[in-house]
Formats: C-alpha cells, sequence, structure tokens
C-alpha cells in the first residue's frame, strides 16, 4: 500500500516547466481587452460630450436630457438658459444638455 500512496502523491506534483512571465501572459491580456472594449471608448465618448458642451453658443437650439426643447440665450461656467417658450426661460445645468435639436443624442439619458 505504500507504493500506491507514493504513486498518488507523484501524480499529483505540479509540474515545473515555464517561467513566471508565462503565468502573467493571461492575466495581462485580459488586463488589455478591458482596456480597449470597456475604457477606450468610455474614454472617447467623454471626451466628445466635452467637445460638445463647450461648444454651445448663444442661438443653438437644444434638447435637454429630460426631454425639454429650447434655445440657448445665455452660458455660463455651470449652467444655460434656455427659452422654452415666448418670454420664458429657464436655467439648467450645463451637464443636462442631450444634444441639439433634430440630431441624435451626444449625452445618453439616464435610465430609470
Amino acid at each position: 500500500m505504500t507504493i500506491l500512496t507514493g504513486s498518488v502523491f507523484a501524480m499529483g506534483a505540479p509540474p515545473s516547466s515555464g517561467s513566471a512571465w508565462l503565468q502573467f501572459i493571461p492575466f495581462i491580456l485580459v488586463l488589455a481587452i478591458f482596456y480597449f472594449i470597456i475604457l477606450l471608448p468610455m474614454k472617447r465618448k467623454q471626451q466628445k460630450v466635452q467637445e460638445f458642451l463647450t461648444g454651445l453658443k448663444v442661438g443653438d437650439r437644444v434638447i435637454t436630457t429630460g426631454g425639454i426643447y429650447g434655445q440657448v440665450t445665455r452660458l455660463s461656467d455651470e449652467t444655460i438658459q434656455l427659452q422654452i417658450a415666448d418670454k420664458i426661460k429657464i436655467d439648467v445645468a450645463r451637464a443636462a444638455i442631450g444634444g441639439y435639436q433634430g440630431q441624435p443624442p451626444v449625452v445618453e439619458p439616464a435610465n430609470q
């Protein structure tokens, strides 16, 4: 029975081939895939939204992420004033602007 036990332990021994760097290759590949599939497109989308928000000017016809249509009448660092009807103006956060009227949204509306 000792011979049988000895051969069982010998079969369970891990192989000692390959370097330690080869063990990190799958981990590095997973990180690279994560970066190119998730992080890079998200970074590009954020850059596109930031360019859109900084490029707004008075007179642009926009829609908010809440669905309010209006024309930009005044810009400040954090807020935008929209004229939504005759003599009716509202202030909204700059981040609440979703895109130009009649064009696909630049900012995706939040799912509720």
